[in-house]
C-alpha cells in the first residue's frame, strides 16, 4: 500500500475541535467585527454626500496635489452617477475593518522581527506561509467557523493584507542606522524609549509603505469578499459574472480602480512627506 500522510484529515480534525471547544469564541470575535463594519458603512451613509466629497477632495489636494483631487472629484461622481454609492460604503467598510485588524496585529509582530531574531526566524516562514498559499484555501476555515457574510471575509483579508504590514516594519528599524541606534543609548534611552523617539520615526517611511500595500491588498479582496456574501462592490462584480452581464461588471471593476487609485495616491503621499521630514 502506497505510504500517504493524512494531512487533511489532521486539518479536519483540528477545525473541528476549534469550531466544537471554541464556538462562543468565535461568536463574540464574529459579532465584533461585524459591528465595526457595519458601524463605518451606517458612518459613511449617513454623511451628506456633499460633505464626502469636500472632505475626500480636500485631503487629496492637501497629501497628493491638485491632479488627485480633480480625479478624486471625477471619480466621486462617476461612483454616484452609476448609483453605486451605497456598495461603495460597504466596500470602503471592509476594507477600513480589515486594514485596522491588519496594521494593529502586524505593526506589533514587525517590530518583535526587527528586536528580535529569533523571532524573525520563526515570523518569515510563517509570512511566507502566508502569502504563498491561496486566498480561497482561508475561505473555508473562515466560513466553517463563521458562516456565510462579512466576518469571514474580513478574517480571510486580514491574512492576506497583513504580511506586508509585518515585513516593511521589520525592515523599516532594521535600516535605522547604527549611529543612531548607539547614540540613543550612549544619551541613557530605556529600550522603549529608543524605539518611540528614535527607531518608530525614522522607520515611518517604510511603515507607511506596509500600510499603503496593506490598504490595496485589502481592496484587491473585494470580488473574493462576494463570493461569501460580503457584498460592497465585489457583490457588484460577482453577479455579474455569474449573469454574464458584462456592463454591470465593467461598472463594479471600474468602481473598484478608482477607490483604489484614489486610496494609493493619498497614503503614498503621506509616506512620500513623512521620508522627506525624516531626510
Amino acid at each position: 500500500m502506497e505510504f500517504r500522510i493524512p494531512i487533511d484529515q489532521w486539518a479536519d480534525h483540528i477545525i473541528n475541535f476549534l469550531r466544537i471547544n471554541y464556538r462562543d469564541f468565535f461568536r463574540s470575535i464574529g459579532g465584533v467585527i461585524e459591528n465595526f463594519v457595519n458601524g463605518f458603512e451606517s458612518l459613511l451613509l449617513l454623511i451628506p454626500i456633499i460633505l464626502v466629497i469636500i472632505i475626500v477632495v480636500a485631503v487629496a489636494w492637501r497629501m497628493a496635489g491638485r491632479g488627485v483631487a480633480l480625479f478624486s472629484l471625477i471619480g466621486i461622481l462617476l461612483l454616484l452617477s452609476m448609483n453605486l454609492w451605497d456598495q461603495t460604503a460597504r466596500t470602503l467598510a471592509l476594507v477600513l475593518t480589515s486594514t485596522i485588524i491588519a496594521l494593529i496585529l502586524g505593526i506589533p509582530l514587525g517590530i518583535l522581527a526587527a528586536r528580535s531574531d529569533p523571532a524573525e526566524r520563526i515570523i518569515r516562514p510563517i509570512l511566507d506561509f502566508m502569502q504563498t498559499m491561496p486566498i480561497f484555501v482561508y475561505l473555508l476555515p473562515a466560513v466553517f467557523f463563521f458562516g456565510i457574510g462579512v466576518v469571514p471575509a474580513v478574517i480571510a483579508t486580514v491574512v492576506f493584507a497583513m504580511p506586508p504590514a509585518i515585513r516593511l516594519t521589520n525592515l523599516g528599524i532594521r535600516q535605522v542606522p547604527a549611529e543612531m541606534v548607539e547614540a540613543s543609548v550612549a544619551f541613557g534611552s530605556t529600550p522603549m524609549q529608543m524605539l518611540t523617539k528614535v527607531q518608530l520615526p525614522l522607520a515611518l517611511p517604510s511603515i507607511m509603505a506596509g500600510v499603503n500595500q496593506c490598504i490595496m491588498l485589502s481592496l484587491s479582496m473585494a470580488v473574493i469578499a462576494a463570493m461569501i456574501g460580503a457584498g460592497g462592490l465585489g457583490g457588484v462584480v460577482y453577479r455579474a459574472i455569474t449573469r454574464l452581464e458584462i456592463g454591470s461588471g465593467f461598472e463594479g471593476g471600474l468602481a473598484v480602480v478608482i477607490i483604489a487609485i484614489i486610496l494609493d495616491r493619498i497614503t503614498q503621499s503621506v509616506g512620500k512627506g513623512t521620508a522627506r521630514k525624516v531626510n
